[in-house]
C-alpha cells in the first residue's frame, strides 16, 4: 500500500509539472494574469507530492517490504535502520527519485519565496523548471520506476553494496544532489530572463541566493565524498581523478566562476551575457554528471552499472535541455544589452581572469574524462590518470590561487597598478618567505607542492586583506564569508601540497610481535583476532603505535559480507594535530605473515578542514546576502 501510494504521488506530481509548464507558456503568451497567478500553488503542490513519493521510499526501505524489487535487490532485513534509510538512494532508481525530489522541492521554494523578480520573468523561471522536472519525471516513470512490485515477493533482500554501507552515504549523496539540483534553478533563471529578455542586475540579485546554496552544497558533497572515499576504499589517497569524481568537481569548476559573475553583474551590472552562458553551462556539468554516473559507459566504484538504454533517455534529455537552452542564448543573446564597463585593473577584471582560469580547468578535466571514453568509441582503449590532470591542470590552479589572492585587494571599476603592488606587499613578502623557509631547511620536495605551500600562505595573509582597518562589528556578513572561503581555499591547498611533499608510505608483511617504523610512529603488529557483526565477519589487526612515549591502539580490518558476498579493506586511522596515521590490513602470504600497509600523512586533515571553511564561508555569504533582502522578501501566500 504504501508503495502504491508512493507510485500515485509520483504520477501526479509528473501531471502537475505538465500543467505548470502549459499554464507558463499559456499565460506568457496571452498575458492573463489569472492563469499566470496559478502557476505558483501548482509548483507547490508539485514539490508537496513529490515529497510524499520520497518518503514512501524511505518508508519501504525502513519496513524491508521485500515485495518492492528495488528493496528486494538493495537491502537486507539485518541491515542497520540507518542503512536502510540511507539504501533509499544508494541505488540507480531511489538515487534518481531523490534527484527529481530536491528538484521538486527547489521549484516549490522558488515559487514561495522569490519575490524580487519580475513576475513575468518568475513565471517563465517555473515553466522551465518544470520543463526539467517533467523529463525526469518520465525517465522515473517509464524507465526506472522505484516503486515496481515483486511478484512472488523476496523471502529476503539482496543486501546493499558494502562500501555503501557507511554514514557517508546517509550525506554525501543528498548534498551532493542539492548542489546539483540547486544549479538547476540557476538554469531555469537564466532560460525564464532570456525567454523575457530581462537579464539585469534584479535578475542576478534574485539568482544569486541560489547559486550561493547550490555551490556551499557542491563544496560539502565533494568534501565528505572525499574523506569517504579516503578511509573506505583503503587506498590512502584524498582524490583520485576517478571519472565519476570528476563528474562532481565539473558543476563546481562552473558554480564557482558563475557565483563570482553574478556577483559581477548583481554589484556593478557587468558580464551579462557571460553569466547567463556560465547558468547553462553549470548545469549542463550537472547533467553530464548524471549521464556518466547512470549510463553503464563508466567502470568506478561510485557509478551504478545500469541498462545503457537508460544512459541514452538521460542523453536524450541532456540534448533537449542544453541543445534548447544554447539555441535560446543563440537567439536571445543580441538582446542582451551590453552592461557597465570596466578596466583590466579592477576587481571585475580580476573576477574575469577568475572565470577564464576556472573555465580552462574544467576545459582540461572535462577533455580528460571524457577523452577515454570517446577512443574507446573507436576500439582504442587507454586510460587519462594522476599525471594528466596534475600537470595539465596543476600548473593553471596555481596560477589561479595568485589571482584569488589579488582580488580582493583591488578596487571595483578602476584602479592604479602601482598602488595594487603597495597593498599586495604583506602577501608577496610571506609568499616569498614561506617559498626561502622551505628550500632552506625543508626535505626537497617537489616544484608543484613547494609553490602550492608558499602560495597557501600568500593567500592566506591576502584572504584577510578585506579585513584591514574596518569595524569588524560593522563588516558586512557577506564580507566574513568571502574572507573564510578564500582563507578555506588556503587551508586546503596547504592540506593537499604537505600530503604531495611530506606523505611516508610503508607496506611490510608482519608476524604476530613484529614492528616496524612509518614517520614518527613504531608500529607494532599484535595479533590477528575475529570479529563478528549482524551482518559482516572480519579478521581483525590489533596494532600498537607508539610515538613519543605515547601507546595507542589500532584495529584494522578485512571484512566480508554475506549478502551481497565481499571483502573489504576497513582501514583504521589515527588523527593528530599534525597528521594522521592511516593503517590498512592485507592478506597474508602464507608463511604466517600479514600484509600490513601504513602512512604518515603529515597536516592532511587540512584538506578536509579547508572544505569546511570553504562552505562556512559560502553559508555566511548565504545568510548576509538574504538578510540584506530581507526588508524586500515576503513569503507568498
Amino acid at each position: 500500500m504504501i508503495a502504491e501510494l508512493g507510485l500515485a504521488a509520483l504520477w501526479l506530481a509528473a501531471a502537475l509539472a505538465a500543467l505548470q509548464l502549459a499554464l507558463a507558456v499559456i499565460g506568457l503568451r496571452r498575458g492573463e494574469a489569472p492563469v499566470l497567478a496559478t502557476v505558483r500553488p501548482v509548483a507547490l503542490v508539485q514539490g508537496a507530492l513529490i515529497g510524499i513519493a520520497m518518503l514512501a521510499l524511505i518508508a519501504v526501505f525502513q519496513i524491508s517490504d521485500m515485495s518492492v524489487k528495488l528493496v528486494a535487490e538493495n537491502s537486507h532485513s539485518a541491515k542497520p535502520w540507518v542503512y536502510k534509510v540511507a539504501g533509499a538512494w544508494g541505488n540507480h532508481e531511489g538515487s534518481m527519485l531523490l534527484w527529481v525530489t530536491i528538484l521538486g522541492l527547489a521549484g516549490g521554494a522558488v515559487a514561495w519565496f522569490e519575490k524580487t523578480l519580475a513576475e513575468r520573468t518568475l513565471i517563465a523561471t517555473l515553466g522551465a523548471q518544470a520543463a526539467i522536472a517533467l523529463g525526469f519525471y518520465a525517465f522515473l516513470l517509464f524507465a526506472s520506476n522505484p516503486f515496481a512490485r515483486l511478484n512472488p515477493p523476496a523471502i529476503d533482500g539482496a543486501g546493499l553494496n558494502p562500501l555503501l554501507q557507511d554514514p557517508g552515504l546517509a550525506f554525501h549523496p543528498p548534498t551532493l544532489y542539492a548542489g546539483y539540483v540547486g544549479l538547476s534553478v540557476a538554469f531555469s533563471f537564466a532560460v525564464g530572463a532570456l525567454v523575457t529578455r530581462d537579464v539585469g542586475r534584479d535578475f542576478a540579485r534574485a539568482m544569486r541566493p541560489w547559486v550561493l546554496g547550490a555551490w556551499i552544497f557542491l563544496t560539502l558533497g565533494i568534501t565528505a565524498g572525499s574523506y569517504w572515499a579516503y578511509y573506505e576504499l583503503g587506498w590512502g589517497g584524498w582524490w583520485f581523478w576517478d571519472p565519476v569524481e570528476n563528474a562532481s568537481l565539473m558543476p563546481w569548476l562552473a558554480a564557482t566562476a558563475l557565483l563570482h559573475s553574478v556577483t559581477v553583474l548583481a554589484t556593478r551590472d557587468g558580464l551579462r551575457a557571460w553569466t547567463v552562458m556560465l547558468a547553462v553551462v553549470a548545469f549542463s556539468m550537472s547533467m553530464l554528471g548524471t549521464f556518466l554516473v547512470r549510463s553503464g559507459i563508466l567502470t568506478s566504484v561510485h557509478a551504478f552499472a545500469v541498462d545503457p538504454r537508460r544512459g541514452a533517455f538521460i542523453l536524450v534529455l541532456l540534448a533537449l535541455y542544453i541543445g534548447g537552452a544554447l539555441a535560446l542564448f543563440a537567439a536571445r543573446v543580441g538582446t542582451v544589452r551590453q552592461g557597465t564597463t570596466f578596466d583590466p585593473v579592477s576587481r571585475e577584471g580580476g573576477l574575469v581572469a577568475n572565470n577564464l582560469l576556472l573555465s580552462v580547468i574544467l576545459g582540461i578535466v572535462l577533455i580528460g574524462t571524457l577523452y577515454p571514453i570517446v577512443a574507446a568509441g573507436f576500439g582504442v582503449q587507454l586510460s587519462v590518470g594522476p599525471p594528466f590532470f596534475n600537470k595539465a591542470a596543476g600548473p593553471l590552479a596555481l596560477i589561479l590561487i595568485v589571482v584569488m589572492a589579488v582580488g580582493p585587494l583591488i578596487r571595483w571599476r578602476r584602479d592604479d597598478a602601482q598602488a595594487l603592488i603597495v597593498r599586495a606587499v604583506w602577501p608577496i613578502g610571506i609568499t616569498a618567505f614561506a617559498f626561502a623557509a622551505l628550500v632552506v631547511f625543508a626535505m626537497p620536495i617537489g616544484v608543484l607542492p613547494l609553490l602550492g605551500l608558499s602560495l597557501a600562505a600568500g593567500l592566506a595573509v591576502a584572504s584577510v586583506a578585506p579585513l584591514w582597518g574596518r569595524d569588524l562589528r560593522r563588516t558586512p556578513l557577506f564580507t566574513w564569508g568571502m574572507v573564510v572561503a578564500h582563507l578555506g581555499i588556503a587551508v586546503s591547498l596547504a592540506g593537499m601540497a604537505c600530503d604531495s611533499a611530506f606523505t611516508v608510505e610503508r607496506l611490510i608483511a608482519l608476524r604476530g610481535g613484529d614492528a616496524t617504523r612509518v614517520g614518527p610512529y613504531r608500529v607494532t603488529l599484535d595479533g590477528i583476532s575475529p570479529v563478528v557483526a549482524d551482518n559482516w565477519s572480519a579478521l581483525q589487526a590489533r596494532l600498537t603505535v607508539e610515538r613519543d612515549g605515547d601507546r595507542t591502539r589500532l584495529y584494522p580490518q578485512s571484512r566480508t559480507f554475506s549478502d551481497p558476498p565481499t571483502t573489504t579493506s576497513e582501514s583504521a586511522i589515527m588523527t593528530v594535530l599534525d597528521g594522521q596515521l592511516y593503517t590498512v590490513l592485507g592478506q597474508p602470504d602464507g608463511t604466517g605473515r600479514w600484509q600490513v600497509r601504513l602512512w604518515w600523512k603529515p597536516f592532511v586533515t587540512l584538506i578536509w578542514a579547508g572544505g569546511g571553511l570553504v562552505a562556512l564561508g559560502g553559508a555566511l555569504s548565504l545568510v548576509g546576502r538574504l538578510r540584506k533582502r530581507r526588508p524586500r522578501v515576503e513569503a507568498w501566500a
